[in-house]
């Protein structure tokens, strides 16, 4: 169930950056900032007394990095989406965040309506993709190793995997795929998670682009 607020937890160093956010959120009264952190050792300490919904998540903080935190946060506590929003503007992080389980990833030159339509996005799918992240992980996939048809090698889908993938593509939650095809939620979740597995990925985000990688879906 979509909460009414969702609970959103910041971690920056900068203490005017972090309430500079805060304030420019005001608006969208269904996004609450329960919480913030100095740095990711902090950010760690807190969050099992605050219990966010999402985290916005700097990546260069003194003790320990929004990288490691990421880490040990999508590990730890698989429910809670990380988005990073950072000034670090390198393709080369967006695709090994990604990698390590972050949600979604921003810029800090970022709008806060951008900023409020991932964290609702983020909640609803489990993903957040704009345009840079897509033209970056796009170029890392395609880039790990070229795509070469072969009968023995093509990936076989039942109409029913086939169908669900689609829809994730399409960024319907679990629960709207259940209901468009006749099926339970639980059933949903367990084919995502035979796909993920036989495709080696860690989550929708991982899905979505080996979908359009090897041309998966129509």
């Amino acid at each position: 169930m979509f909460p009414d607020q969702i609970k959103v937890a910041i971690a920056d160093d900068h203490k005017i950056f972090r309430k500079g956010v805060i304030l420019s959120m005001r608006p969208y009264t269904n996004i609450r900032f329960i919480m913030e952190a100095d740095n990711g050792e902090d950010l760690l300490q807190k969050i099992p007394e605050a219990q966010p919904d999402v985290i916005l998540c700097d990546l260069k903080m003194p003790i320990k990095d929004g990288i490691d935190a990421t880490k040990l946060i999508t590990k730890t506590y698989p429910n809670i989406r990380v988005i990073i929003l950072t000034m670090y503007e390198d393709e080369r992080f967006v695709g090994h965040l990604m990698d390590c389980g972050a949600a979604g990833y921003l810029l800090k030159s970022t709008d806060p309506a951008e900023i409020k339509r991932a964290v609702m996005d983020v909640m609803r799918t489990g993903f957040y993709l704009n345009p840079f992240v897509n033209k970056v992980l796009i170029k890392k996939n395609y880039s790990k190793q070229k795509f070469n048809p072969s009968l023995t090698t093509e990936v076989v889908l039942s109409e029913r995997e086939k169908e669900v993938l689609t829809l994730v593509c399409m960024e319907f939650t679990a629960t709207e795929i259940a209901l468009k095809m006749g099926i339970s939620a639980r059933t949903v979740e367990a084919i995502k998670d035979r796909l993920m597995e036989r495709f080696g990925v860690k989550n929708s985000v991982g899905l979505v682009f080996y979908a359009m990688k090897n041309q998966l879906i129509d």
